[in-house]
């Protein structure tokens, strides 16, 4: 078997890659039947260089490679005809941007193999980028309540050369004695971001503690979702059966953030959910969160002040809850915003070997084989030009009648 690890030709640039040089040497050395090679980037963190230096081919075309590996769409141009191809196609939710994509995958004869559609026999995600989302979306909306408050300044993480050099930065925090932070969000993202918090000086209290004490130093809170949602008919809140119905349940977000001073957004929201706060929620008198870091980025949905996702070139801008309107991130008596949609390509060498560790873990063995949870072909969309069983309700989307 021949992998190819492809250039990234979506724009914006993405810097990640699936597999680190390092990662690339190790399956060569524990795998010498697979051949291994990365076709020439001037995009990614990791150099071409990197790749000579581990032994690892580096080429122009990868036209011979029975396997692609990449990270964001590839352009229709670039789609190489009966090709096996790993990517984030951003399909399966019948995503209307990327319809002609599929149609090509169809017609080119590929077998797509989803990232995010790799899955357990329980269902459950086997590859990810979420925890690099909540540890640069946690950062960034500390160093976004620096620049809000004038208080401090912190590289940016995208400018940092890692991970460790990112880390380095919180020590320049400046958080005054009753700063309180809440946080939603118990999955990948969610402790990602509380990895970040563990380097900081805010020490974590309980969401009692949070809403009735004061304290004379930085505090944290992590919510649950049955901290911060009820039932309306009163009744005892119910979790497993809020994940099965969320209908007739509302949010009790409020009382946080009367007291909070920056939240950061990590949860999965269903959109039959209640929104965790509302617009009419921002212009409550007692409203005290200065800046709002929406790692989740649901637009328009449960974080009201998230009118649009904003970039890694430009993170932040400003809600003024009076007008409902994007205003300057720094203007006088409005909520800051960061919700950067792509935060793991501001790490992208962490997040590249992140997710070849899982590469490594849960699917290099069923691709060369040995599949005995059928992990590959479940995770599939097409193959011999057409949709597998587990995706064939994407059949009219295909055809544009979705």
């Amino acid at each position: 078997m021949k992998i190819g690890l492809i250039k990234e030709g979506k724009s914006p640039p993405d810097k990640r890659v699936a597999l680190s040089p390092k990662q690339c040497k190790w399956i060569k050395e524990k795998y010498p039947n697979i051949e291994l090679v990365a076709q020439k980037s001037p995009i990614r963190k990791y150099k071409d260089q990197d790749y000579l230096n581990e032994g690892i081919k580096v080429v122009d075309d990868v036209s011979n490679c029975d396997v692609l590996l990449g990270v964001k769409e590839v352009p229709i141009d670039e789609l190489i005809p009966n090709k096996k191809y790993f990517f984030f196609s951003h399909t399966f939710k019948k995503q209307p941007y990327n319809r002609k994509l599929l149609q090509a995958v169809i017609e080119k004869n590929i077998q797509l193999i989803d990232w995010e559609t790799i899955t357990n026999i329980k269902g459950q995600r086997l590859i990810a980028f979420g925890r690099f989302a909540g540890i640069v979306g946690c950062y960034n909306g500390l160093l976004s309540y620096g620049v809000k408050s004038k208080r401090y300044s912190l590289k940016r993480a995208h400018l940092c050369e890692d991970r460790q050099e990112m880390e380095e930065e919180l020590e320049k925090l400046n958080l005054p004695k009753d700063f309180k932070l809440v946080i939603t969000g118990g999955g990948r993202v969610g402790k990602g971001a509380l990895e970040v918090i563990e380097k900081t000086n805010i020490q974590k209290v309980s969401p009692e503690d949070f809403l009735a004490k004061e304290f004379n130093f930085p505090v944290y809170t992590q919510l649950d979702v049955k901290d911060y949602v009820s039932r309306e008919d009163n009744k005892s809140f119910d979790k497993s059966a809020f994940f099965n119905d969320p209908t007739g349940h509302a949010s009790t977000f409020m009382k946080y953030a009367k007291v909070a001073d920056l939240y950061v957004a990590c949860h999965y929201w269903d959109n039959r959910s209640p929104f965790i706060f509302t617009r009419k929620d921002m212009q409550h008198p007692n409203w005290n969160i200065s800046v709002v870091a929406d790692v989740s980025c649901d637009i328009d949905g449960p974080v009201a002040c998230t009118l649009r996702p904003s970039t890694i070139a430009q993170p932040f801008y400003g809600y003024d809850p009076k007008s409902q309107k994007e205003v300057d991130f720094l203007s006088e008596n409005t909520v800051g915003v960061m919700a950067v949609d792509n935060l793991p390509c501001e790490l992208p060498k962490d997040a590249s070997f992140e997710f070849g560790k899982m590469f490594i873990e849960h699917v290099l063995e069923p691709l060369t084989g040995y599949d005995p949870e059928d992990i590959i072909y479940r995770a599939s969309e097409t193959i011999n030009g057409k949709l597998t069983p587990h995706f064939d309700y994407l059949s009219e989307y295909l055809e544009g009648k979705d």
